[in-house]
Parts: C-alpha cells; sequence; structure tokens
C-alpha cells in the first residue's frame, strides 16, 4: 500500500515542489494540499492521509495549532512532518511538543525527503539529535528532569531512550542492543507508557529537557 501524504504549506511553490519529489516515488502518493493550517482537520477526515508534511508558519492558523487540532479532532491521526526553515526555530519545537512526529528542513535533498515520509510513514521519529538538545535548552521546562526521574526507567529501557535520542529507528536500536526488532518496540513502549508521552518524539524531549541525555 503506498504512503498517503497531505502537503501543507502557504508557499505553492513548496507545495509543488515536495509534490514532485514525493510523487517521484512508487510507494508514495500525494493526496491533497492546504494553504493553510486551518483546513487540515476537515482534509484529513475525507481524505485519510497516512502523513501529513506541516509547515510551521502560516497566516491563519499555524503548525502548532494544527498539529494540536488534529490530534484533539481525529480519531486516528496521521503521523505529522513539521517542515521548516530554521531547525532552531521555536515554532519548530512546539510543534513537537504538540505532538508531532518529526520535523525535516525545507533545504533537504530529495532522497532526505522521501526517506523522511517513509521513516514517519513506519512508526519512527525524524529528529536531529543537535538541533533537538539546543531546542531544549533553549525552551525546555523545570519540570522534565522530575517527571523523568519518577518513571523509574529500567536499566534497558534507559538504554532505548538515549538510543531514541540519538535519533536511531527501532532497527537500529535492536542492532545496537543485540535484541529482536520486537524487544526493542516493547522497551519502546514501557518509556512511553512510564513517561507519559504521546510517541517517541515526546520522550525524546523529554529526555533533553531533564538531562537524562547529555551532548557526547
Amino acid at each position: 500500500m503506498p504512503v498517503n501524504v497531505l502537503l501543507v504549506d502557504d508557499e505553492p511553490l513548496v507545495r509543488a515542489g515536495l509534490r514532485a519529489v514525493l510523487e517521484a516515488q512508487p510507494d508514495i502518493r500525494v493526496v491533497g494540499e492546504a494553504a493553510d493550517g486551518a483546513a487540515v482537520v476537515p482534509l484529513v477526515r475525507q481524505l485519510g492521509p497516512d502523513v501529513v508534511a506541516m509547515d510551521v508558519r502560516m497566516p491563519l492558523m499555524d503548525g502548532i495549532e494544527a498539529t494540536r487540532a488534529v490530534l484533539r479532532g481525529v480519531s486516528a491521526p496521521p503521523k505529522i512532518l513539521v517542515v521548516t526553515t530554521f531547525e532552531n526555530d521555536e515554532y519548530v519545537y512546539e510543534a513537537l511538543r504538540a505532538g508531532a512526529d518529526g520535523f525535516l528542513l525545507k533545504r533537504a535533498r530529495p532522497a532526505e525527503i522521501v526517506h523522511a515520509v517513509r521513516l514517519i510513514a513506519a512508526g519512527d521519529s525524524l529528529l536531529f539529535p543537535a538541533a533537538v538538545r539546543a531546542l531544549a535548552a533553549a525552551y525546555g521546562n523545570a519540570t522534565a528532569r522530575k517527571g523523568l526521574e519518577a518513571a523509574r526507567l529500567t536499566d534497558r529501557e534507559a538504554d532505548v531512550l538515549r538510543l531514541m535520542a540519538r535519533g536511531l529507528t527501532n532497527a537500529e536500536i535492536a542492532v545496537k542492543l543485540v535484541v529482536g526488532t520486537e524487544t526493542v518496540k516493547s522497551h519502546v513502549s514501557a518509556v512511553l507508557g512510564k513517561l507519559g508521552a504521546r510517541d517517541r518524539t515526546q520522550a525524546v524531549i523529554a529526555a533533553y529537557e531533564s538531562g537524562f541525555v547529555t551532548p557526547a
């Protein structure tokens, strides 16, 4: 089955470029476009995309509010990939905290865009550790450390969270820890549950905000 993508950006040229890149792939299909976040929820309900590629800065409703609206108003929400010009944008960080599954720079190469969509659709997150660390340092909250300490992660769950924070996929974590992918999925689920995180992106943000993950 192809990965169905909804493009949301107020710049027609950006949407046209993303459409051209994605539709050149046999396993990806662009099912719709929107020029503002206010149109996202109705289109998601109508088109049922697997992934929403969402700009964060739009005139009527930005990508942060649109992300919240989708997660709040759709019973089985799609994955949300934030597409941004600047990786250190506070809007990006707030979108991730709101529930977006990762972010991609508009200057990314075509192969990187395709990889991002496939990765997000498969249930992994797309984060750039250095950028997330910088964003967490600038915009993080002071209560994150207490929350992570209270979660009482096991040693193996802590290992998994550290590798998630490095941007590794489940398959890559499995190789690192010499375990099966299903075992990694179980550990990831346990980490999310203990942290009260909607997805792995929010778990990684908590890890950086709390200081649990620090620069190498």
